[in-house]
């Protein structure tokens, strides 16, 4: 029986294609009314999980439920209550931009304003072109559109700023985070992961059809690596008072003349002691900067840096 809390939840899924097992025993839990990213490298059985959730594809083994119900078996009640933005687009090549939006929020009871909707997302000036003459950008913005107009309580987002400018993948961001704060569980995939550190409430990493790592940017980011504190100054400082003044595991060293590092637990505290010991040996620190891991960082960590076919 599927958590209240769980607006998709996936136990155990298994997918193969012929000799091949895209996703091996993933486990999955999305909690109704947050946003989870979902990053992999090429080939690592993100798509796959995604398009099971969304009732593309069947599972060969394990469960999977959305809004408590399973995907394909109550697939009718099931489309009504969720939003799903393809990379393809899923509209007709001929059909004009505007219009289909139009078609598609009369397919709902209670759809978005469709001209608002519009304006936020700058589709105002291709609302008569034909899809298939929509540039990238624009065919993006309109699948988003798409997907949300009917006011999905889940929307599935797949890459929704690919190949937009920067205006574009802003406006994009703005719409997402207020889908997030009407209550909307959100179910987004990224190849951009500043997008996802900036957007997600969680992040599940797959790898190798698994799971292999799952909770919030901060969470993600702080385990494994303590911060980084650097600073510069005249060269060679004696860093011994500084050591001294600092927490019990910290550590402090020249990296080369006049660039300094303090490795440890960095808080207001850290950074207070720091100045304060700038400030009694009459250094003016210049370009003092507190580094982390980046989401980057971890996602390329776990998955390793080599690129993948």
């Amino acid at each position: 029986m599927q958590s209240e809390e769980a607006a998709v939840e996936v136990t155990g899924l298994v997918k193969r294609y012929g000799g091949k097992t895209a996703v091996d025993g993933l486990n999955l839990v999305v909690r109704r009314g947050s946003l989870t990213a979902v990053l992999g490298p090429n080939g690592a059985g993100k798509t796959t999980t995604v398009e099971t959730c969304e009732g593309y594809r069947r599972p060969d083994a394990g469960a999977v439920r959305v809004l408590g119900l399973d995907p394909v078996a109550d697939a009718r009640a099931l489309r009504p209550r969720i939003g799903v933005m393809l990379q393809s687009g899923g509209v007709y090549s001929g059909a004009r931009a505007v219009e289909m939006l139009r078609h598609t929020a009369k397919l709902h009871a209670h759809p978005l304003d469709v001209d608002a909707l519009v304006e936020r997302l700058g589709l105002e000036s291709c609302g008569r072109t034909s899809y298939r003459r929509l540039s990238g950008g624009q065919q993006q913005r309109l699948s988003l559109a798409m997907a949300v107009v009917g006011r999905p309580e889940l929307v599935f987002l797949d890459e929704p700023t690919a190949g937009l400018d920067p205006q574009a993948r802003r406006a994009t961001w703005d719409l997402v985070r207020d889908l997030r704060r009407d209550g909307v569980t959100v179910v987004l995939t990224t190849h951009l992961m500043d997008e996802a550190e900036e957007l997600a409430d969680e992040v599940a990493i797959v790898d190798h059809g698994k799971v292999i790592a799952h909770g919030s940017p901060e969470q993600l980011c702080r385990g494994g690596a303590e911060n980084t504190l650097r600073f510069a100054g005249r060269p060679g400082l004696d860093l011994g008072g500084l050591l001294k003044a600092l927490p019990d595991g910290a550590a402090v060293a020249e990296l080369t003349p006049g660039n300094y590092r303090v490795e440890g637990g960095i808080d207001a505290n850290l950074l207070a002691t720091v100045a304060s010991w700038c400030a009694q040996v009459g250094v003016m620190p210049d370009r003092i900067a507190v580094e982390r891991r980046t989401l980057e960082d971890v996602f390329l960590d776990l998955t390793g840096r080599e690129l993948r076919p």
